[in-house]
């Protein structure tokens, strides 16, 4: 008897509307409170290049991963890796793999690898922030999602 494994899903495809929403959520409860509190704007996004996600992923795949979650980070002045990334958010990709618990309940725990330097984490990171590097690809601004406009009390309104 063969056993079928079903893909795993945890998301789905999402129309306009629903990233210009969450975006402008986003904006309006958190964003302009960190921009406020960093004392400059925080980051709104992450780029990558397919090619290097697709390097990533292959990696996790030969590590027997499953999946990728990604986890929310801020960069410090220790480890902020440009200059400019300091204090902002990033996200970084983990790959993850099922694993069954002693309960009998499946969980996707963060894979970890053998290295040069030792026990290490399967993770990628450094991705182009905007802010600060928004036009770096040409765009020059935060693009169209999300368009918000922000006040910011005493300090007058901003369009986001």
């Amino acid at each position: 008897m063969t056993i079928e494994k079903k893909p795993l899903r945890a998301g789905k495809i999402v129309n306009s509307k629903h990233v210009d929403t969450i975006v402008r959520n986003y904006k309006q409860e958190r964003w302009i409170h960190n921009s406020k509190r960093l004392g400059k704007e925080d980051s709104l996004s992450v780029w990558y290049s397919i090619e290097e996600l697709e390097e990533f992923l292959q990696m996790a795949k030969e590590h027997g991963g499953d999946g990728v979650r990604l986890y929310f980070g801020a960069y410090d002045k220790e480890n902020a890796p440009k200059k400019g990334y300091e204090g902002r958010q990033t996200v970084v990709f983990v790959a993850t793999k099922e694993k069954e618990a002693q309960n009998g309940t499946t969980n996707h725990k963060d894979i970890y690898i053998n290295t040069e330097k030792g026990n290490s984490i399967l993770a990628y990171n450094v991705g182009s922030l905007c802010p600060p590097f928004c036009r770096e690809f040409g765009d020059g601004d935060f693009g169209d999602i999300g368009i918000t406009i922000l006040d910011k009390g005493d300090e007058g309104m901003s369009i986001g």
